[in-house]
């Protein structure tokens, strides 16, 4: 399965917009450079009450459709 890692740093208010619908997809960047676009859905996997602040890996199908996100490192 095809995987990037990305950089997410949300405030939990950014989160609750994601949460709550009111934004549907996330746009962040990954540690190549490239821009990543993925469901807002999945931030309810990692969100703390801090928001989402780290290193995470992203996992697609081979069909390019979101599947999973876990988290690498803290950022420094």
């Amino acid at each position: 399965m095809p995987t990037i890692d990305v950089i997410i740093e949300l405030s939990p208010e950014a989160c609750l917009a994601h949460y709550e619908g009111r934004v549907g997809m996330v746009r962040t960047r990954s540690l190549d450079g490239r821009t990543v676009l993925f469901p807002a859905e999945a931030l309810r996997r990692v969100v703390t009450r801090d928001g989402v602040h780290g290193v995470y890996r992203l996992t697609f199908s081979p069909e390019g459709r979101f599947e999973d996100i876990g988290r690498m490192r803290p950022r420094p």
